[in-house]
């Protein structure tokens, strides 16, 4: 009776774990995700229209000695903020244009990735207009020692341009003068992915010596939608004198703004997928790297920025500076390729690997090269789940041995719990001398669970933080790998006109999971466990089916494919070691 309450105990707490997880997590996940893609397909919508430039005459920012500072929402009306015009970006991955007033990026597509799989998506918005709710924009200056904020280009000022498309074939400069003579350049250029590199330079024909120190700044307005996993992280990013920091948006309201010197790294801000990165001269030392959390009015704002050192360009004299902007998707190729070709220092760790880096990118790799030879990530990790199948054969091999013998002594195992059950000092003493004369190894069970478990959490890293697996279809109803299966029999597969809460809505794939569960779970021998284990233990493949119903279905897809190679590697030794028993009787 006893046991009886206990498992109707176990199975209460289970299903409330369950409803738990879809009522707490689950479900505002979902709603918040609805609202995000609502969000960006309003914002994909944008049309930003270049206007002619010339403008009105340039009024300095509100923000006086601090040429760096936006302006406050009450002058955004004013003329100093008036269009200047734009220069469009043109590119096989971006779109958008760069604003003539500030010299901000704050216009950006992505135009081969969408906001779902909805026909009429829109594309990716990664960089939103100015003054706008959702303000996120870079921008490049100066300040100088000793001078009024008038004396170097700031927020308000209106740029002239050279040209009026930036593509990769054709570069565009930005030239502004100031009242002593004294001329600002940003020579823009952009590639055929998501890198622009941008050289400031200063051309003092005032007549006397000036001194400035040029600089880069990311600003993000509002309070970001993240996933809120512990796995995944997103906020501000860094690589600091070969360091990498990680803050969340959470991290800089608790514990304050982070600010460092550094010679060379990069630092920005990071989505799931997307990224905004500064990357300065490799070579050069930065008194002032910094990762900030702003508030104004009430209005919440992150500001990624750094500082050169001051210099010195006397009269007649010139100054260059050259940086990057990185302003995309965090596509693994390109990210490895800038990374090698700029030697920019761990820039790779802008994908969150995760700490077992070391086993998530070789594991990402085999996929992807799969991928290239066969066209389908799903065919891609079921021949990665052989090769790993293959590679720890070894381990398999000896714990379906073990697994084999102990089958054949269930027995002898079971009369010795008959004859010893009140005895347990002498049962365990007589169940150790059978194992040790059957060959058997309690603890072989354990050998192919610890690496299956690193590689589990490796894939699941891959399926959920690299976006070569979003969107990618496998078969049939999966039309993404990295979400879950969305073909449930609760609803008969679709037929009825309802979408069931994802707490019941278990699709095909984690059912196939359960049953292969099941079925490994039965060539399993029957250990010395009570009833009560013994119930639990049955259950395990019910749980399972419905927790995994949630995770991606290229995860799940692992799973089953790998309990089916396992069924099938475990059901021959076992045949093999019963035969060889056999004969060794006769």
């Amino acid at each position: 009776m006893g046991e009886s309450k206990n498992f109707i105990l176990f199975a209460v707490l289970s299903l409330g774990i369950l409803v738990g997880y879809q009522a707490l997590y689950l479900g505002p996940k979902e709603a918040e995700r609805q609202r995000y893609e609502q969000q960006q397909q309003a914002l994909s919508a944008e049309t930003i229209q270049p206007a002619t430039a010339g403008g009105p005459s340039i009024v300095p920012p509100s923000a006086a000695g601090d040429a760096r500072t936006a302006p406050s929402a009450a002058s955004l009306s004013s003329p100093a903020y008036a269009d200047a015009g734009r220069v469009t970006i043109e590119t096989p991955e971006l779109s958008g244009s760069i604003s003539l007033r500030g010299a901000r990026f704050d216009d950006l597509l992505l135009n081969n990735h969408k906001i779902s799989q909805e026909e009429d998506a829109g594309n990716i918005r990664l960089l939103h207009q100015f003054g706008g709710t959702s303000a996120y924009f870079a921008r490049f200056g100066w300040t100088a020692k000793n001078r009024d904020v008038s004396f170097v280009p700031g927020p308000g000022t209106a740029w002239t341009a050279d040209g009026n498309i930036l593509t990769p074939d054709a570069p565009v400069t930005l030239s502004w003068t100031n009242a002593a003579g004294v001329t600002f350049r940003l020579e823009i250029a952009v590639d055929d992915q998501f890198m622009f590199s941008v050289n400031q330079s200063v051309v003092n024909a005032s007549g006397e010596l000036i001194e400035v120190a040029p600089y880069g700044l990311i600003n993000r307005d509002g309070e970001p939608n993240t996933d809120g996993l512990y796995i995944l992280h997103e906020g501000a990013i860094g690589v600091f004198n070969d360091e990498l920091q990680e803050l969340t948006y959470g991290d800089l309201e608790d514990d304050g703004n982070f600010e460092t010197s550094t010679t060379g790294g990069w630092l920005g801000i990071t989505d799931k997928f997307w990224m905004t990165t500064l990357i300065p001269d490799q070579q050069k030392s930065l008194p002032l790297a910094r990762m900030a959390r702003r508030v104004n009015n009430g209005d919440v704002s992150y500001r990624i920025e750094y500082t050169e050192n001051w210099q010195a360009v006397p009269a007649g004299g010139a100054l260059n500076s050259a940086t990057r902007l990185y302003a995309g998707a965090k596509i693994v190729g390109a990210i490895d390729d800038y990374a090698q070709r700029y030697n920019i220092s761990l820039f790779d760790r802008a994908i969150d690997w995760g700490w077992f880096w070391f086993l998530t990118k070789p594991i990402f790799a085999i996929i992807h090269m799969l991928f290239e030879a066969t066209g389908n990530f799903g065919i891609s990790i079921l021949l990665m789940t052989v090769i790993l199948k293959i590679g720890l054969f070894w381990f398999a091999n000896k714990s379906y041995v073990s697994m084999a013998h102990m089958k054949k002594a269930q027995p002898k195992i079971k009369a010795l719990q008959e004859r010893y059950g009140d005895d347990k000092a002498k049962m365990q003493q007589e169940m150790m001398a059978l194992y040790k004369k059957e060959k058997i190894n309690p603890m072989a069970g354990c050998l192919p669970m610890i690496p299956q478990m690193f590689i589990f959490f490796a894939l699941y890293k891959v399926l959920y933080v690299t976006i070569e697996m979003r969107h990618q279809p496998f078969f049939g109803w999966i039309k993404d790998l990295s979400a879950a299966d969305p073909l449930t029999p609760v609803n008969l597969f679709g037929l009825l006109p309802f979408d069931p809460p994802s707490i019941i809505a278990v699709g095909v794939l984690p059912i196939l999971m359960g049953l292969s569960m099941w079925l490994q779970q039965k060539l399993n021998p029957q250990t010395s466990m009570d009833p009560m284990q013994q119930k639990v233990m049955a259950m395990l493949p019910i749980i399972f089916t419905f927790v995994m119903a949630q995770f991606s279905a290229g995860l799940v897809l692992y799973w089953t494919w790998n309990n089916i190679l396992s069924i099938a590697q475990q059901w021959v030794i076992m045949r093999r070691e019963g035969v060889r028993m056999d004969e060794a009787k006769t």
